[in-house]
């Protein structure tokens, strides 16, 4: 365990917070993003700065996000705004892209890819799912995403067609990103350690040529949300007046099927037929 730096600090419920105090897990979350002196990086709920210390130990800056004005405090008291910007507030209030705007360090295609938003943290449980859908508008201005999180939820991330645990969030996530779960941290690598297990995963925006835009984005976030709403119907039931706008021979999707023996790419599909034939989100 590492000592608390600047003396104790009391975890605050209503903030999630869970103080990472392992160090061999934050080296490893460390090599697993490979920081560069030149990355652009915002870490998201620094807390006691386990992971700020030996990511500033790489970089030439880093741009933290945290709501615990006590915390924020001692973030600035520590390192001063020359090498370290602190945000303070709540993450899923805060614009990324213009936070990805920051001025590249030199001219040329690495200075561009430098300042592609490099996004890690150790995400409260209680705000994860709605923190990743929020940061899904800047997917195309971010490099890559490190989250500590509940396992639970990174195994409904990855899950695939046909798994218990796939969902909305699965798809609207492989719809925009490879990702791969890295490892476990076990509840005693916290204090207070949490009751459940979590584990780090990564989150890489799909590159241009894997890329399938939706036709109506807005169409195929309310067709996944609203089939998803009741996960035990068929598709033709929980589409209600949306069905009879398909021609499921066409899309070679059975009617009578779950939402989740579906694919990302049937999802699409439907999305993208219903796009076409005028249909709107709130029909």
């Amino acid at each position: 365990m590492q000592p608390r730096p600047g003396g104790a600090h009391s975890a605050r419920k209503r903030f999630g917070q869970h103080f990472l105090a392992d160090e061999a897990v934050v080296d490893a979350i460390v090599r697993a993003i490979d920081p560069q002196p030149g990355d652009a990086m915002v870490e998201i709920g620094p807390g006691l700065s386990a992971l700020t210390a030996p990511l500033l130990d790489r970089l030439e800056r880093l741009t933290v996000v945290e709501l615990d004005r006590d915390l924020a405090r001692r973030l600035r008291g520590r390192w001063g705004e020359d090498r370290l910007r602190v945000v303070e507030a709540d993450a899923l209030t805060v614009d990324f892209g213009e936070l990805a705007r920051a001025p590249a360090p030199g001219p040329g295609p690495a200075a561009a890819d430098a300042a592609r938003l490099r996004v890690v943290g150790n995400l409260p449980y209680n705000i994860s799912s709605p923190l990743l859908f929020h940061l899904l508008r800047w997917a195309d201005q971010i490099r890559d995403q490190h989250f500590m999180l509940q396992r639970e939820v990174i195994d409904r991330m990855v899950a695939r067609a046909g798994d218990s645990q796939y969902g909305r969030l699965s798809v609207m996530l492989q719809a925009r990103y490879r990702m791969t779960h890295l490892f476990d941290v076990p509840p005693e690598a916290f204090d207070p350690p949490p009751r459940v297990m979590s584990a780090v995963v990564r989150m890489r925006p799909l590159a241009p040529e894997a890329l399938r835009q939706p036709r109506d984005a807005r169409v195929f976030e309310r067709l996944v949300a609203r089939v998803f709403e009741q996960r035990r119907k068929m598709i033709r039931g929980s589409l209600g007046a949306w069905a009879e706008w398909l021609d499921w021979d066409a899309l070679g999707v059975a009617p009578t099927a779950r939402p989740q023996e579906l694919t990302v790419a049937q999802f699409m599909d439907m999305a993208d037929a219903l796009a076409a034939a005028g249909v709107t989100p709130t029909a």
